[in-house]
């Protein structure tokens, strides 16, 4: 019983770790002058190897007959990942950290939404109230009521943040699907996957010879492709085994929080009181949505 504990506690801290991680990447992004599908293109390069690394050093092998059989979801799932990083790089651009990071939690609200349709999950009452109070709050964080569309760029940013959670949820569906495969190695395949999609993308959308790579820059790319992925995966996926879905639904809502603290007090982004409202509804919202109903006796 001690042994578990200290496993579960471990576990816990690993995951607390990756959260603190996860929410600190908008900050980084910000010092990098690259554009979204570069700095995609690399974290997934990166970050495959490092989780390669981290595999064989503990001794496991990839499983290319599970790789095999789920072959044509991890290649979907793949692109959507990538394309989901850059949507994202570029909300962070156009919007602060926190209204960037508020639209990509309404992934989990756009995957009970179409739940009834791909996977056939009947909407219960609680989880319709939920998606209305997460509608109402993202509403709210757009600040709409107070400054309306005029802000072309906040406007794109808020399109950007949404686009990036309809990829997301489009890869949590798709991980619904995968089987009889460890989450490192889906991991490891959804990263590569991501790079051989995002190479041409970023040849053919993006001048590379005309881009900028600082000191600065470079070492704030290192650090999002080596920790903000390879650590921070590492430490996620390693953290499962030993804990609940629920805790981990619980905890992960340190991720968001942190980039809305870290956006007010290192960015100095202000919230209006209708936004930091909102940011409580989108939140609350998506945090009961994900936690497990009681069944009635």
């Amino acid at each position: 019983m001690k042994k578990l504990n200290n496993e579960e506690t471990r576990a816990k801290m690993m995951l607390v770790l990756a959260m603190l991680i996860f929410g600190t990447i908008g900050i980084f992004r910000r010092y990098i002058p690259l554009p979204s599908s570069m700095i995609a293109l690399v974290r997934g390069s990166v970050g495959m190897l490092f989780l390669l690394v981290w595999v064989t050093l503990k001794g496991e092998h990839i499983s290319w007959q599970g790789v095999k059989r789920n072959a044509l979801v991890l290649i979907l799932s793949g692109a959507f990942l990538g394309f989901n990083w850059i949507l994202l790089f570029e909300a962070y651009q156009y919007t602060s950290v926190a209204t960037a990071t508020l639209c990509y939690y309404m992934a989990p609200i756009i995957v009970i939404l179409v739940s009834p349709i791909l996977l056939k999950e009947s909407l219960s009452i609680k989880k319709i109230l939920c998606v209305v109070v997460a509608l109402i709050g993202m509403f709210l964080v757009s600040d709409v009521m107070a400054v309306g569309i005029q802000n072309v760029a906040e406007f794109k940013g808020i399109l950007f943040g949404l686009g990036a959670a309809v990829f997301y949820a489009g890869v949590i569906l798709l991980n619904k699907q995968i089987k009889e495969i460890s989450a490192y190695d889906k991991t490891i395949m959804q990263l590569g996957i991501s790079v051989i999609v995002l190479l041409p993308y970023t040849l053919l959308a993006e001048n590379v010879t005309k881009m900028v790579f600082t000191p600065l820059g470079v070492m704030m790319l290192m650090v999002v492709s080596i920790v903000h992925t390879g650590i921070a995966y590492a430490l996620y996926f390693g953290s499962m085994k030993n804990l609940k879905a629920q805790t981990i639904a619980l905890f992960s809502y340190i991720d968001p929080i942190v980039a809305i603290i870290l956006s007010a007090v290192v960015l100095k982004e202000e919230m209006s009181i209708l936004g930091k409202i909102g940011a409580i509804l989108v939140l609350g919202a998506t945090l009961m949505s994900e936690l497990p109903e009681k069944n009635a006796k």
